[in-house]
């Protein structure tokens, strides 16, 4: 008996200096982990929708129209409202880049310079549609029931109509202008918003961590405000930038209808729609502030298809 108990500290001793030892291990293993990872390489550290070369292209193109918006004088330093009639109609050149149009105006400076107006106009259209439209599906989300039917109702009509026709409509109630085109729009989107945030709601609102808010006797406000909003807008950010490209083209529908800014405001939409009587004769007046359009609209689809890749994956 006296040699099993003398053993028993023996083999105390052994398993605790094992134990002891594989601890250090652990600690020593922990630290190299850790440094190896602070000097992981640069492009690791990169999102991987940056690392994709039409992510990154459409992020630069999208740089250059937000500097066109702001700073349009560091890209075209001319006049976009006056123009010399004896250089009308001149092709694409390095002296005109884009051409000239029929009062000898250089397209290219008239493009640049009207970029603050359709993007601002777009800025307006997806502020209303994310704001009015977040607000709504959080409601309807997290509240239910009746609440929720009537406002999902709503939305379902909204949905049913064409967008377009729907923004006509609205353009026909407040009147002409960039900033009523750019409310209209911003209508037409609040649906989708509404229907994609209440579907995260409802997802979110289950889950534990806002049970428990609930139980700690949080308010249904500040629940929503700091648990539930927070984990459900991405995807009503990335949904924001694809309405970023989609109200682009939008405003530019409407004005090249003529319901925009008056002439001779250089919207995209109204530089399309002016060139329209010289397409045979002067076609780059209806091409190429197009092709800017339709540049830019595809460089936001393809940013939001790669934002929404990147949260998938981190989902």
């Amino acid at each position: 008996m006296s040699e099993t108990v003398a053993l028993v500290p023996d083999r105390w001793e052994q398993s605790s200096d094992a134990f002891a030892a594989t601890a250090v291990d652990r600690f020593d293993d922990a630290v190299v982990a850790r440094g190896s990872g602070s000097t992981a390489s640069p492009s690791r550290r990169i999102p991987a929708a940056l690392r994709r070369p039409l992510v990154a292209a459409s992020i630069l193109w999208l740089a250059v129209v937000v500097i066109a918006a702001l700073w349009p004088a560091l890209l075209a330093p001319g006049d976009p409202l006056g123009g010399t009639p004896a250089d009308n109609l001149q092709a694409p050149s390095l002296a005109h880049l884009f051409g000239t149009d029929q009062l000898g105006r250089d397209l290219y400076t008239r493009v640049v310079h009207g970029t603050a107006l359709t993007v601002s106009a777009a800025a307006i259209a997806v502020a209303v549609g994310v704001v009015v439209g977040s607000l709504i599906g959080l409601v309807s989300g997290f509240v239910g029931g009746r609440t929720d039917a009537v406002l999902m109702r709503v939305a379902d009509v909204l949905l049913a109509i064409p967008g377009l026709l729907l923004s006509l409509a609205i353009i026909t109630a407040l009147g002409f202008g960039t900033v009523n085109v750019a409310i209209a729009v911003g209508i037409a989107s609040v649906a989708s918003v509404a229907r994609v945030l209440r579907s995260e709601v409802l997802r979110v609102r289950t889950a534990p961590y806002v049970e428990v808010a609930r139980a700690s006797g949080n308010g249904w406000i500040a629940v929503l405000l700091r648990h539930v909003l927070p984990n459900s807008i991405a995807p009503v950010v990335v949904l924001a930038v694809l309405e970023f490209g989609t109200a682009i083209l939008a405003v530019s529908a409407l004005s090249f209808l003529g319901y925009g800014a008056p002439p001779p405001a250089p919207e995209w939409g109204a530089l399309v729609s002016g060139g329209r009587d010289y397409l045979r004769t002067a076609w780059w007046l209806t091409a190429l502030p197009g092709l800017v359009i339709a540049v830019t609209v595809l460089a936001a689809n393809r940013l939001s298809r790669g934002l929404d890749s990147e949260g998938r994956a981190r989902r």
